[in-house]
């Protein structure tokens, strides 16, 4: 858990279904929500392969990548606000604290690896 105490907030899901893939290797990810945008891409990077405007703040597909980590623990981590950077003076309702597990974890790749 401690990895991820840098960790920033932020989580959708898309309304819709994908598109139908045209090969098998490609992948689609969910789009950040406009409440992750706002509350979250001032300082993370929301989306695959996106760096952080802040270096000091770790992409979501960074943390999502975390070895160990899945969406019940990283939402039990985003539940407790104490475990936050201070400059993540925030908390979270229940529902956010899922949207945002939920789209990070939508960053987890097998293939990962991690750049800089």
């Amino acid at each position: 858990m401690l990895a991820l105490a840098p960790l920033a907030l932020g989580a959708c899901q898309s309304a819709q279904a994908p598109a139908p893939q045209a090969a098998a290797s490609s992948v689609v990810h969910a789009e950040p929500s406009a409440f992750i945008e706002a509350a979250c891409g001032g300082c993370h990077g929301l989306g695959p392969n996106v760096p952080s405007p802040n270096p000091a703040a770790p992409s979501f597909e960074h943390v999502a990548n975390t070895r160990g980590l899945d969406q019940e623990t990283l939402a039990a981590w985003l539940s407790d606000a104490h475990n936050y950077p201070e400059v993540m003076d925030f908390d979270l309702t229940p529902e956010r604290v899922d949207e945002v597990a939920a789209y990070m974890i939508t960053l987890k790749r097998e293939d990962y690896e991690p750049t800089g």
